[in-house]
């Protein structure tokens, strides 16, 4: 059945279609958006010539091929609808991907959610992230880690001899959330009394969870080689930069810790791997000033703008160069009919 699929896929690839989507979104990162929202659509829809149908998520869970069809079919669906987004793929093992490579039990979601998995916090609280510690960097294939660079392995291989597929639907890295977040997943929900309580180890966690991440993103791309020196894709969208950090824990925090426990280690691994953008749920507009003078950051992703005091968000983003990708576009347009210069540098989707 893969194949038939990808069959499918290389029949409906225009080359002038997705370079035209390409374009489109480099004018955009290049101040040159002629519109006052950036909205991209393909210029005509590519219908599929044989049947697709969705998969479950848990059923991609036991079987890489299944995946395969899964991402894919989110591409087949981009070009049915004439989506402007880039088309992309990855290995989709949920957040969990780098809290169970350091140990973490892996908990998959009943079938009747169609969700992705996460992870339990390790056992012992405190002691048992100290026994993690004590271990230093974990084996890269453990948990999903295995898993996930093997599903990559595959991909690329299935897709080498359809030219096409391999020019214009781009892989996209994995779910590896950023560090505060891998901390809190392994830690629990105490973690929040214990950055006051054990600071100390609270970084030292944060710095091994780091240095995993960097380790096994130097691993993926010995798989999936960069592309291009410069734009990279994600979720759809154009980046410049490598990398789509999560800072959802920090909705929880003070600018100041965040400041304290989240820049430093965001920031090593901007500068590490090639800078990037951050995305964030809830609310960040009390910490979006640290978060925007992190260097290498070049976008944030804000999906709930509806939880922020989105002036704060604007001034320090759109003002400074820094854009807004997918905002939703209700909170564009009434940033607009109030009179608010968005700058040309929001994207919503379509």
């Amino acid at each position: 059945m893969l194949e038939r699929l990808m069959d499918d896929l290389e029949s409906r690839l225009d080359a002038a279609v997705e370079e035209d989507v390409e374009s489109a979104w480099k004018t955009f990162w290049d101040g040159r958006c002629p519109e006052k929202l950036f909205c991209p659509q393909r210029r005509r829809r590519l219908p599929p010539r044989t049947h697709w149908s969705d998969v479950r998520v848990n059923a991609t869970l036991d079987s890489i091929e299944t995946m395969a069809v899964q991402q894919l079919y989110g591409v087949s669906y981009a070009l049915d609808i004439g989506a402007g987004c880039l088309l992309n793929i990855r290995a989709n093992y949920g957040t969990g991907i780098l809290s169970s490579i350091c140990g973490a039990e892996i908990f998959r979601m009943d079938e009747g959610y169609n969700t992705l998995p996460t992870t339990v916090p390790l056992a012992g609280g405190i002691e048992g992230v100290k026994r993690l510690l004590g271990r230093g960097v974990p084996d890269l294939t453990a948990g999903w880690g295995g898993v996930c660079l093997d599903a990559y392995r595959f991909l690329a291989e299935r897709m080498a001899p359809y030219p096409k597929l391999s020019r214009y639907v781009w892989f996209y890295h994995p779910d590896l959330q950023g560090p505060m977040d891998i901390v809190e997943l392994l830690w629990g929900s105490s973690l929040f009394l214990d950055l006051l309580d054990n600071p100390d180890v609270v970084h030292e966690l944060l710095g091994l969870v780091t240095d995993t991440y960097i380790r096994f993103y130097r691993e993926w791309e010995r798989i999936i080689p960069p592309r291009d020196a410069v734009w990279t894709a994600h979720w759809g969208m154009m980046l410049r930069g490598r990398l789509m950090l999560r800072d959802d824990s920090a909705m929880n925090l003070s600018p100041a810790m965040f400041e304290t426990f989240i820049q430093p280690y965001d920031q090593r691994l901007l500068e590490t791997l090639g800078g990037g953008a951050i995305h964030f749920c809830g609310r960040g507009d009390h910490y979006i000033g640290q978060a925007a003078s992190l260097r290498g950051l070049t976008a944030i992703n804000v999906s709930q703008p509806h939880l922020n005091d989105m002036e704060q968000i604007f001034r320090h983003t759109v003002d400074k160069g820094i854009r807004l990708l997918n905002l939703r576009r209700d909170a564009a347009e009434a940033a607009l009919a109030r009179g608010r210069d968005l700058h040309g540098r929001v994207h919503v989707a379509g």
